[in-house]
């Protein structure tokens, strides 16, 4: 039998005559999907496809308007080429996702040499502090303690520790100006 006739068949809901159409048609099939998508495995994939969708939609097929195999192929390019297009369009996506996602390379060293000149800065401004001041800042921002606790650990009043920290710190302010 021809896969005209077969075709016809399988669109009735023949199955044995769509395991002889299939056996006719699915290496050409494969074959048009292969030499357009060009990976073997998304071939098997799409020429699978393209026979379940021959399964589905035989009674769709007009012979009028042309043979079985040309209107199989037709339908086999189509998703062969859909399937390209998706792909394409996919990485596409993701370049420019990923060009959008990438920032300035980070650049260690000069965050390590600004870090360390930063550092440096402020190590200049603590020392212009009385050393009341310094002892206060320091135990506050450098260590974690709260005012209160200065206040216990310096054996002061927290009156004075609260004073001596808002003068040490608009002094710090005044003098890291220039850093901002």
């Amino acid at each position: 039998m021809e896969a005209d006739e077969l075709l016809v068949l399988v669109a009735a809901g023949d199955q044995k005559a769509f395991e002889d159409l299939y056996g006719l048609v699915s290496g050409p099939v494969y074959g048009l999907v292969r030499r357009v998508v060009r990976d073997p495995a998304q071939s098997e994939e799409v020429a699978q496809e393209v026979l379940l969708e021959l399964w589905r939609s035989a009674a769709r097929f007009d012979p009028l308007r042309g043979s079985a195999l040309s209107w199989v192929l037709t339908l086999a390019h189509r998703r062969a080429v859909d399937r390209v297009r998706s792909a394409r369009a996919a990485g596409e996506r993701e370049q420019r996702e990923a060009r959008r996602g990438h920032g300035p390379a980070f650049d260690q060293v000069a965050e390590e040499v600004e870090a360390g000149l930063e550092r440096e800065w402020v190590r200049r401004c603590l020392d212009r502090l009385t050393t009341l001041q310094r002892q206060s800042v320091t135990l506050a921002y450098y260590d974690g303690y709260t005012y209160r606790e200065v206040a216990e650990r310096l054996s002061l009043p927290l009156g004075t520790v609260k004073t001596r920290m808002r003068d040490g710190l608009t002094r710090l302010r005044d003098c890291l100006g220039g850093a901002a």
